[in-house]
């Protein structure tokens, strides 16, 4: 039997613009099946929690626009599940907004935040993780986060720096960093206290709702003046009348960076924040040339590295392409180095000015 008072906000609201052109607005990368598992990845994410908590406490907290793909996606979660937000402000603002909710029904509420488009290998290993961070928060006033252990100097996450003396698998956070330039990474990595941060947090909801109050009182007086219409017919009309009003703020920065009282585990499972089409390579199966293809089918010539993504079973030709990105998707064909991957938002944005806003 699960606990009643284990809860979830799986966060679904995000564009994953690094992966066009699969991952539009319209449609984001969340809703898209990556990794050619006949699952997608909120499908996934929601599974993988379900595993813990009960389906009906799993909230998933996305845009207005996605509310459809929602229901079509995830058919038995209900419409109390489904935390819609009317304006793009960040993490913070929705965090506290489904905190409160949750607060609302039920006090006693354990509750984690973790993102809908991540990948994770060993999910029992995930799944213990998450109970030893509920077993301890149910008993402390903490702030929880899981610390991936980082196997290179990436620049392209922030790190979570723990206090060495912490012997203990539960380690108290002396500071978060923001993203570091490669030299910086390095020193993170040599002195053997520092977690990339993978954005997944655990807390109960008495704590957090109190830290939001101590650490973003504007924030908390905003969504505080709706507790009385929050689960009940009248809640759309309040937010949508104060959400956009929130500042743009994320969760780190509002109360992780500022807290005292925050902890982290070091995860023992494999993690991927499928960022980009490079870190999608990672992950998935290669063919004798080291091309990682999903639904094509493909006839490589002197073709070595690549990502290959088409509909299913186009056939695919390419020779003397060496890491590179390869996908077509309706309207639009890219060919892009792997190496430039991060420059992918940067040219969506010259196509929809040169071509028009439907292809972004």
């Amino acid at each position: 039997m699960k606990n009643k008072n284990y809860y979830a906000i799986l966060m679904a609201g995000g564009v994953g613009s690094r992966f066009w052109p699969v991952s539009t607005q319209d449609f984001p990368k969340q809703f898209h099946d990556m990794l050619g598992t006949g699952d997608t990845l909120i499908q996934k994410t929601f599974n993988r929690l379900a595993n813990l908590i009960p389906s009906e406490n799993i909230f998933i907290l996305t845009n207005e626009r996605y509310n459809d793909l929602v229901f079509e996606q995830l058919p038995n979660v209900t419409k109390r599940q489904v935390v819609l937000e009317p304006a793009m402000r960040n993490t913070a603002p929705c965090i506290l907004y489904a905190s409160l909710k949750i607060q609302k029904e039920n006090p006693d509420a354990v509750m984690i935040v973790a993102p809908s488009d991540h990948w994770i290998e060993n999910e029992q290993a995930f799944t213990d993780n998450v109970q030893q961070a509920f077993n301890f928060c149910s008993e402390h006033n903490a702030l929880m986060t899981l610390g991936i252990q980082p196997m290179f100097p990436n620049t392209g996450y922030g790190y979570i720096e723990f206090n060495k003396s912490d012997s203990k698998t539960i380690k108290s956070v002396n500071q978060f960093r923001e993203k570091p330039d490669y030299e910086t990474a390095k020193q993170f990595i040599d002195q053997g206290n520092f977690l990339w941060n993978a954005g997944i947090f655990m807390w109960s909801v008495k704590t957090v709702v109190e830290v939001f109050k101590n650490n973003q009182p504007n924030l908390f007086a905003l969504f505080e003046k709706g507790i009385d219409v929050y689960n009940t017919d009248f809640e759309d009309d309040f937010v949508r009348d104060n959400y956009g009003k929130a500042d743009n703020i994320s969760v780190d920065y509002a109360i992780m960076e500022t807290s005292k009282n925050v902890y982290v585990i070091p995860a023992t499972f494999d993690w991927n924040d499928l960022g980009t089409w490079g870190s999608l390579y990672d992950k998935l199966d290669k063919d004798n040339a080291n091309n990682a293809i999903v639904n094509a089918r493909t006839l490589a010539e002197d073709a070595t590295g690549n990502m290959i993504r088409t509909k299913d079973d186009k056939v695919v030709v390419v020779d003397g392409l060496k890491d590179y990105i390869i996908v077509d998707k309706d309207e639009v064909l890219l060919i892009f180095p792997k190496a430039k991957e991060q420059d992918i938002k940067q040219t969506l944005q010259k196509v929809k000015d040169k071509f028009g806003e439907h292809y972004g």
